[in-house]
């Protein structure tokens, strides 16, 4: 069973960038660690397993009923994307809810985005290298089994071409990620002012109830 650890997101702007944000800077980083997986650890890693597609659900975990908290769980391992399963409380607001869908909305895009994107990432580094290795005369493994390789100095060709053929892509990724980051900041804040109204406004008296004579 995944292992998922329990964490209270309140409405700082902040805390939500951690959980689903790929990176706390503005443009080359969220491509370093959608490929290198950093991040804060709050549940247990998983194998880096690989499959042909990214496509699917994250995970089918689901938290206690007693819960009343998010969930974060631990790396995906096709975007390296730590995933939040949201709590719905019962007495949701309408504003809440639409909170609580825009931010599922931006996890879902952001996850899809990502695992593709890192798909494309490693078959064509894959490619790239069996390119290098077969105009060497060379094969993809040695006779030991033990699979060839590259040095840094060649590999910083594959990485500048794939940054430059995909700097469109992420170019219109980190636009519409800040355009999304900045609609959930805005209904947090909503979200935040009707709740403190909700507190401090006065609450309506009961009339008692007269018997009959």
């Amino acid at each position: 069973m995944t292992q998922y650890s329990e964490q209270r997101l309140s409405l700082a702007p902040s805390r939500l960038c951690r959980a689903l944000r790929p990176s706390r800077r503005v443009l080359v980083p969220p491509l370093c660690r959608a490929f290198a997986g950093s991040g804060c650890q709050l549940a247990p890693e998983r194998g880096a397993e690989r499959r042909d597609t990214a496509s699917g659900p994250v995970s089918g975990f689901c938290p206690p009923r007693k819960s009343c908290h998010d969930w974060i769980g631990p790396p995906d391992k096709h975007s390296n994307l730590r995933p939040v399963h949201f709590y719905v409380p019962k007495n949701e607001s309408p504003l809440e809810q639409k909170l609580r869908q825009l931010r599922q909305e931006t996890q879902e895009w952001n996850q899809q985005f990502w695992a593709n994107q890192n798909l494309t990432f490693r078959k064509e580094k894959e490619e790239f290298i069996r390119s290098r290795l077969k105009a060497r005369g060379l094969e993809p493994r040695a006779g030991s089994g033990q699979k060839a390789t590259l040095d840094a100095e060649e590999m910083a060709d594959f990485y500048k071409e794939f940054l430059s053929k995909n700097f469109l892509k992420h170019m219109y990724y980190n636009r519409d990620w800040y355009q999304r980051n900045f609609a959930i900041t805005f209904c947090m804040g909503k979200v935040a002012l009707e709740r403190v109204w909700n507190k401090l406004r006065p609450k309506p008296k009961e009339t008692a109830r007269r018997s009959p004579p």
